[in-house]
């Protein structure tokens, strides 16, 4: 007799893996690869989207879709292996969704709530953030960001559509020149007069500001990754008396479970005409000691340090 049920479906023990299909996200892959200029929170709710591309795909049991489940999420992990909110988004779906189901289609079906899910979350803890950073402006007062973080920005038109008058100073965060991006959205903004600076001029400016506003990739064992340039504004701040706010997803503070990995730019970012005997350095992140942060704001309120 022929089993053609949930037990056939999943065929646990006669599962044969020369049936599976070499079949990969690439094109998210590369795109994500791309992605350096956009904040950590949308690069993972990109990647978790991306595995939606697996239900359109014919399965011939739940083994061949886990398996192409846990191949194309190694992927997107490994496309850029610095962002623990891309880690963790990705995991959270294919934890879910590995022996959850007895059919394809119930599988399928799982992985789209997981996917939704998850991606809702993200946005949520996003809101929930800038909501809770946003109550913390005054009006009038001066901050100094650096890098680009849509959590923050979303916390400053908050605040400014609540009443408030504020003055921005803004890192160019080179040498991708990120900040001017971030310049640019801050000026679209009523009641946000941004300065844009360039780097190595925030010591200059700092003992104007009432505090420095940035975001996060994430922290990882007592450790802020963010984009290059936070340790120094951070450890200058602390010395002038400034403090200094994380805002971010409480999603990115990681407990266990993630290695941070850092990345190396292109040399060509920094000098387009390669010189003989010069080594050019131009890591993407550094790393801060939460000890040189004053207050980290997420979605769960404010956290002292």
């Amino acid at each position: 007799m022929v089993d053609t049920g949930a037990n056939a479906d999943r065929a646990r023990n006669t599962f044969d893996p020369s049936r599976t299909r070499p079949c990969m996200i690439n094109e998210t892959v590369e795109e994500i690869q791309g992605m350096h200029s956009h904040s950590s929170s949308s690069i993972a709710i990109k990647a978790t989207q991306a595995l939606a591309e697996l239900l359109g795909r014919e399965y011939a049991s739940v083994d061949e879709f886990e398996l192409d489940l846990q191949r194309n999420a190694g992927a997107l992990r490994r496309a850029n292996p610095s962002h623990a909110s891309l880690h963790n988004a990705v995991w959270a779906v294919e934890r879910s969704v590995l022996d959850a189901a007895d059919t394809v289609e119930e599988a399928k079906t799982v992985t789209r709530e997981i996917i939704d899910r998850v991606v809702d979350d993200i946005e949520t803890g996003k809101r929930r953030a800038a909501a809770n950073a946003a109550e913390t402006f005054e009006d009038g007062e001066t901050f100094m960001t650096h890098d680009f973080s849509s959590t923050a920005l979303a916390a400053v038109e908050a605040a400014a559509m609540d009443g408030n008058y504020l003055d921005a100073f803004v890192m160019e965060a080179r040498p991708r020149y990120i900040g001017r991006g971030t310049a640019r959205m801050l000026a679209a903004i009523d009641r946000v007069e941004p300065h844009l600076m360039v780097d190595n001029a925030m010591g200059h400016f700092l003992s104007e500001c009432d505090r420095v506003v940035i975001g996060m990739d994430c922290i990882v064992d007592d450790t802020l990754y963010n984009r290059v340039g936070t340790l120094p504004l951070a450890a200058t701040a602390q010395e002038l008396g400034v403090p200094v706010v994380v805002v971010g997803s409480g999603a990115k503070v990681i407990e266990e479970g993630f290695v941070f990995e850092n990345q190396h730019r292109s040399a060509s970012e920094v000098m387009l005409e390669p010189v003989e005997g010069i080594t050019i350095e131009n890591p993407a992140y550094d790393a801060t000691p939460v000890e040189l942060i004053d207050q980290l704001i997420t979605d769960t309120g404010i956290h002292e340090f």
